[in-house]
């Protein structure tokens, strides 16, 4: 087997890992609310959520086009890559992105913070594109990924405040105590919807980057996935792939969207999931590659604001921007890192090492993150400013 085999495979399992990630760190996108709410149980609300991801990434393939065509310019009208590149240094700059993705996934998790897991990927093939003199698709990143991020957690905020604002006002002489249960139903539905389009917007994410890393080695062309599509192993892997690690739950970004935002009731959060699932569909049908964090956190944020009384943690939201904020130009240093370190040393040697240096963060932050647990157990406890809840409030939830 020769060394661009082995790297193609190596990108391969580290697409899949991003994936997984993926998966585990935007679970409370769909299920943040219908937890808080007490709609679902946590462990059937990510179990829930993992199948629906699964389903959803076989729906459609618009933004895995997107991915292969509007970040990176690997691929000349003639098929072959483009002056400058071969296979191996394609090959690298894109796993050296994909890197970059994965420990700003690992990071913010592990701070409890909801950043946008696209666009962590998008900064470290940037990046890595840079440092590796490939063609930086500007105009596409404008399009189709700057203007949609800006824009889409504010359109997600005004629908949602409505949407509270109405449900309240529709349902203002009914008691509270039934308002709360007829809404929580509802919010099985609408939680599902949203994973639902998240399985069908993020998977895709994964794929077009395999389907990119394909076509760096020479095995895929940009013309076959237009008129074939992309190959079936492509598909069923990465849904698999989000599944699983939605499957075992990123309980502490749960908890920050259920409980740290905004205090939740059921009117809110069927309102506030109602607003992702349509902003998120619509958006994957265009191609865009949308941030579902940005959008399910705009919606909580509108919630709150659509319901006289409600408490809307404003400083926890300052948090959440300024991760938002530097979430590219981070994951972007990373990668590019990440390409010098592996193309310094050179071919598959170069790769494996940063692959072991991946491995040894992903299991440093993995330890750390033990030392104060969050799981289905206490992600519910009472918020009391800090994102691991003392013993005090754990007895309250429990």
């Amino acid at each position: 087997m020769s060394a661009e085999v082995m790297i193609l495979i190596l990108v391969v399992v580290t697409a899949l890992g991003f994936d997984f990630t993926n998966g585990f760190h935007d679970t409370g996108n769909a299920m943040a609310t219908s937890i808080a709410t007490g709609a679902l149980k946590p462990k059937v609300a990510v179990a829930l959520s993992a199948v629906l991801n699964l389903v959803g990434a076989f729906l459609s393939v618009e933004v895995a086009a997107t991915i292969t065509k509007d970040v990176l310019t690997i691929q000349g009208p003639s098929g072959d890559l483009v002056p400058g590149l071969n296979p191996e240094s394609a090959m690298i700059i894109i796993f050296a992105g994909l890197v970059g993705g994965i420990l700003w996934n690992l990071l913010t998790w592990l701070l409890g913070l909801p950043s946008s897991s696209s666009h962590a990927l998008f900064g470290g093939l940037i990046g890595a594109g840079i440092a590796g003199a490939a063609t930086v698709n500007w105009a596409g990143i404008l399009g189709k990924i700057i203007v949609p991020a800006v824009l889409s957690p504010l359109i997600a905020g005004v629908v949602a405040a409505v949407g509270t604002w109405l449900v309240y006002r529709l349902t203002r002489t009914v008691h509270a105590k039934h308002r709360e249960a007829g809404f929580r139903w509802g919010q099985i539905g609408t939680a599902s919807l949203v994973s639902l389009a998240h399985g069908t917007g993020d998977a895709q994410k994964t794929m077009g980057v395999i389907a990119l890393a394909l076509i760096a080695h020479g095995s895929l062309t940009g013309d076959q996935i237009l008129n074939e599509g992309l190959p079936i192993w492509i598909i069923v892997t990465c849904g698999a792939a989000i599944a699983l690690g939605t499957y075992l739950g990123g309980w502490r970004i749960i908890r920050t969207l259920g409980k740290g935002l905004v205090e939740i009731e059921s009117p809110q959060g069927l309102a506030a999931e109602a607003s992702s699932a349509a902003i998120i569909l619509t958006s994957s049908s265009m191609g865009m590659a949308l941030s579902t964090t940005h959008v399910a956190t705009g919606s909580i944020l509108g919630s709150g604001v659509g319901r006289p009384g409600a408490q809307v943690r404003w400083g926890i939201a300052g948090r959440m921007v300024t991760a938002w904020l530097i979430t590219m130009p981070a994951a972007g240093v990373v990668g590019a890192l990440c390409f010098f370190l592996a193309h310094g040393i050179g071919g598959l040697a170069g790769a494996i090492t940063v692959f072991v240096l991946l491995l040894a963060a992903a299991a440093l932050m993995y330890l750390r993150s033990r030392r104060q647990k969050i799981d289905h157990h206490n992600v519910n406890a009472e918020w009391d400013g800090s994102l691991a809840p003392n013993a005090a409030s754990q007895g309250a939830a429990a």
